[in-house]
């Protein structure tokens, strides 16, 4: 059915105006005043913002890890993201040594299919370079439509990758047209101080942090920027926390190099205070790379604004306190890392953000959906309201006010880790190509209704743009 969404304040990465939406077969079919309203359902968006639903780059939906499984699946996962006003996922499929590339491509479409109930693509981990994973790169890319790859320089004996196969991947990436992610932090002298730490009897979850302090996020995101501009290739450097890693990537741009940087909601409104809670409550707030020292949340905002910061990922990675979590009781080592972050990434952005005076708007926007729809291959599909455009949308209501609760979240697991916080500014009403995923913030959505989505290649306008985030 056709739709018309009238009244609101529609809000790009570029422009903020009045104007009415027309929806006609999933895309935006007209922009304007006045459209015609015979056949169509009219919606009534009146004090509301209108913006291209968001684009999270960065989830973890039904993972291994740690002799446990992630308890939020890409049913439960993608239903708390409409919630949130997210539209699309890129979920990461975790590759293993010695079995072919696409094995772990079919393994997460058994994962997604039927259950997603929003739009998601896939990422794909290298762990290793050799002859048979460069011949199979040129096929995910051109049959499954996976263009980025993630090297873990972190997570020894399990994911970590040596300097080799990474500086091989991001030749391959600029041959290629595949962008190369990393999680940066020196993994062998995080090994060494882990055990060190155990050795001394140090268990508790607060020495999850201490183990991991941020001059090793700062040393691994230097040596893999130095490494792209070897290369001459392209860098996305994943979930950055901290003020060390922050000077890297503006020193690598600053020189011209593509490199890019993604933050998170926890590590702007949380602190490595919350690791040393009792009762074994830190446990809560241990994932990877740590909560920092709380000075490093302005660094991220100014970062952000700045433009040396360009995305917003929620590193959606959930598990249960109670059965999960307390893996770790007595070792700090053992607890899950990952926590729950999907549903509250963009109000949390919003609320502290926009409504702080932090960011713009626009900026906003940018930051939560259009960036990484360019940067990973979706916009205009994706990203933007624009005739032609799926129609992700969401209506949002700026002066709702409400107190995030695992009581009322929409997320599978058992805790929340901002749990009572409160932020203005939710979600009303959220459409994925031009169907109605939340209507009047009930689910209406459809398990299976979400599609797979192929991407295009890291291309030469992304590289052109580096500089508008720059001068933001």
């Amino acid at each position: 059915m056709r739709k018309l969404i009238k009244n609101g304040t529609i809000v790009t990465a570029a422009d903020t105006f009045q104007a009415e939406i027309l929806v006609e077969d999933g895309k935006i079919s007209a922009i304007g005043t006045n459209l015609p309203s015979a056949g169509a359902e009219v919606i009534d968006a009146k004090g509301c913002l209108v913006f291209p639903g968001g684009v999270d780059p960065h989830t973890h939906l039904d993972m291994p890890f740690g002799g446990t499984v992630t308890k939020d699946d890409f049913e439960t996962g993608t239903i708390a993201a409409a919630f949130g006003g997210t539209t699309t996922v890129i979920d990461f499929c975790l590759t293993e040594k010695g079995h072919p590339l696409k094995k772990a491509i079919q393994t997460w479409h058994a994962k997604s299919n039927e259950k997603a109930v929003i739009d998601y693509g896939f990422h794909l981990m290298v762990s290793e370079i050799n002859d048979d994973v460069l011949n199979e790169l040129p096929q995910v890319i051109n049959e499954e439509g996976i263009t980025s790859f993630k090297v873990f320089m972190a997570y020894k004996n399990v994911f970590q990758a040596d300097d080799d196969t990474l500086f091989r991947t991001l030749l391959s990436a600029k041959e290629l047209g595949a962008l190369v992610m990393v999680h940066a932090e020196n993994g062998d002298v995080i090994d060494y101080l882990t055990k060190k730490a155990l050795e001394e009897g140090k268990t508790e979850p607060i020495y999850h942090a201490l183990t991991r302090p941020p001059e090793l996020e700062g040393e691994a995101t230097g040596r893999a920027a130095k490494l792209t501009g070897l290369a001459d290739s392209q860098l996305y450097v994943v979930h950055v926390s901290c003020a060390d890693a922050v000077e890297k990537i503006a020193e690598a741009r600053s020189k011209g190099l593509n490199v890019w940087g993604e933050t998170c909601p926890q590590y702007l409104v949380l602190d490595i205070s919350d690791l040393e809670k009792p009762n074994f409550e830190g446990a809560k707030y241990v994932w990877s790379p740590p909560l920092r020292e709380k000075w490093n949340q302005d660094v991220l905002w100014n970062a952000l604004k700045s433009g040396q910061l360009q995305t917003i990922g929620s590193d959606q990675c959930s598990f249960d306190f109670k059965g999960q979590k307390d893996l770790g009781k007595d070792d700090f080592s053992k607890i899950p890392n990952g926590g729950p972050m999907i549903e509250d990434r963009v109000s949390i952005l919003f609320s502290e953000g926009v409504k702080k005076g932090r960011i713009t708007l626009n900026q906003f926007v940018d930051i939560i959906s259009t960036r990484s729809a360019k940067l990973f291959g979706l916009f205009p599909k994706k990203g933007t309201i624009a005739v032609g455009s799926d129609a992700d949308i969401v209506i949002f209501d700026p002066t709702i006010e409400r107190v995030i609760s695992a009581e009322t979240h929409h997320m599978a697991v058992d805790y929340n880790a901002f749990e009572g916080m409160k932020v203005t500014g939710e979600p009303v009403s959220v459409l994925s190509r031009g169907e109605f995923v939340v209507r009047d913030k009930q689910f209406v959505g459809k398990p299976g209704n979400g599609k797979y989505l192929k991407r295009e290649k890291y291309n030469t306008y992304t590289k052109l743009n580096q500089n508008e985030t720059m001068s933001i």
